[in-house]
């Protein structure tokens, strides 16, 4: 799966396929600004906020108990959480209202049909991966022990890559507590990348916070092993051990769920 990476934070390859179709549609839009007509820069600039905020309400629309608890998670867009029909559906209808004439709209729509061809395609090799195995190597747990990630087949499991310094890893780390607590059917693996237990345990005490299945990743063997470049990753692997999905950077509940169902089928 591609990721974009910046600094110690990387980006999952669907929100990277959607950031060059949007740089596409900006840079069309300027093109056809300056050779056919200034109107379509406008209107190339104006659908990318009309289709994102209907992207984002369509998403908080189909899955509202994820943000019933947290309203202001609504904003935070950068989780991925995005039904991109809606977005699609809401541009559309907004350049049919706002491209008057044959002519306008013939080239706004042209481009629009575009800018879906290249999210497509960026979509598909992004998102492209092979089922990758579980690493062999035994991490130690907080309690002194040791334990590998195959120990852990049986059912399906999620594998969170965290670390204490990491402010979005801290955000989602109480949703993730809450989900491993009320979920028996799915493993819930957390483990730290880099850091001591000194540094756990004062995080852990700081926020009242109780994580099964703790793990101590010292030398960042879990990342290495499956091209994480940035934290927080979220890793979905089904009963038989196999990595299935990822998701970079914070998480909410409803995209949690979701990939833990796919992970499952």
């Amino acid at each position: 799966m591609a990721t974009l990476a910046l600094g110690p934070f990387a980006f999952a390859g669907d929100r990277l396929a959607l950031f060059l179709a949007l740089v596409f549609l900006l840079l069309a839009g300027m093109a056809l600004s300056l050779r056919v007509d200034e109107r379509l820069g406008t209107w190339a600039m104006s659908i990318v906020p009309i289709g994102l905020v209907a992207a984002r309400l369509g998403y908080v629309a189909a899955h509202p108990d994820g943000f019933v608890n947290d309203p202001v998670s609504v904003l935070r867009i950068t989780d991925g959480g995005l039904m991109l029909p809606f977005g699609l559906a809401a541009v559309a209808a907004y350049t049919a209202y706002a491209m008057r004439g044959l002519r306008m709209r013939l080239w706004s729509f042209g481009t629009l049909s575009a800018v879906v061809l290249v999210w497509t395609v960026s979509w598909q090799l992004a998102t492209a991966n092979e089922a990758i195995a579980a690493p062999q190597a035994a991490f130690p747990t907080m309690d002194g022990e040791t334990v590998r990630l195959d120990a852990f087949r049986g059912k399906p499991t999620v594998i969170n890559l965290w670390a204490t310094w990491c402010p979005p890893c801290r955000r989602e780390m109480p949703m993730l507590a809450k989900a491993a607590g009320e979920r028996s059917d799915v493993n819930f693996v957390f483990a730290n990348q880099g850091e001591g237990p000194d540094a756990i345990v004062r995080y852990l005490a700081q926020s009242g916070l109780d994580l099964p299945a703790l793990l101590l990743d010292q030398g960042f063997e879990i990342s290495r092993h499956y091209s994480v470049q940035g934290y927080p990753a979220t890793l979905f692997l089904d009963a038989g051990g196999t990595v299935r999905t990822m998701h970079f950077g914070e998480i909410d509940r409803p995209t949690l769920d979701a990939k833990i169902r796919d992970a499952g089928s």
